[in-house]
C-alpha cells in the first residue's frame, strides 16, 4: 500500500488552490472547476469543492464537529525562512517556530478553511538522521 494523496474539501476551491499555491511554492493543475492538485515530490495535495463530495453519494461527509483532529505536515529545508513567507499569507499563525522535544523546529498555522499545517525542519542529530 502507498499514500499518495492528501484530499482536502472546501467551499472556496479558488481561496483553497491559491493558498496553497503560495504556501507550498507549486502551481496547481486545475482538472474541473471543482478540482485541482498540487504535486509535493512525496504526496498531492488534492482540493476539491463540496460539489465533488455528491459524487460519493450525495451526503456531505466534510462537514466540520467543531475540533480539528489532524495537521498537515511538511518537512522544509529552513522553517524560519518559510515563516517569513508563511507570516504574511495568514493571520492565523497558531505557534511560530519552535524547537519541539523531538527535534524538529516547527511551524503550525491554518489555512483558510481551518486546517492545521505544520512545516517542520529537523534540527537535532537523530531528527536529521531521520528525515535523511
Amino acid at each position: 500500500m502507498k499514500l499518495t494523496s492528501l484530499r482536502i474539501i472546501t467551499k472556496d476551491i479558488r481561496q483553497s488552490v491559491q493558498f496553497y499555491e503560495r504556501a507550498i511554492g507549486q502551481n496547481a493543475q486545475w482538472y474541473t472547476e471543482d478540482f485541482a492538485e498540487l504535486p509535493t515530490g512525496s504526496i498531492t495535495i488534492a482540493i476539491g469543492s463540496t460539489h465533488t463530495m455528491k459524487m460519493f453519494g450525495g451526503e456531505d461527509f466534510t462537514e466540520s464537529k467543531g475540533q480539528t483532529s489532524s495537521i498537515i505536515e511538511f518537512l522544509v529545508a529552513d522553517v524560519d525562512a518559510e515563516f517569513e513567507k508563511i507570516k504574511n499569507l495568514t493571520d492565523h499563525i497558531v505557534q511560530e517556530p519552535i524547537t519541539m522535544p523531538w527535534g524538529n523546529r516547527s511551524l503550525l498555522f491554518r489555512d483558510p478553511d481551518g486546517n492545521l499545517i505544520n512545516f517542520f525542519t529537523p534540527v537535532s542529530p537523530e531528527a536529521i538522521q531521520k528525515f535523511k
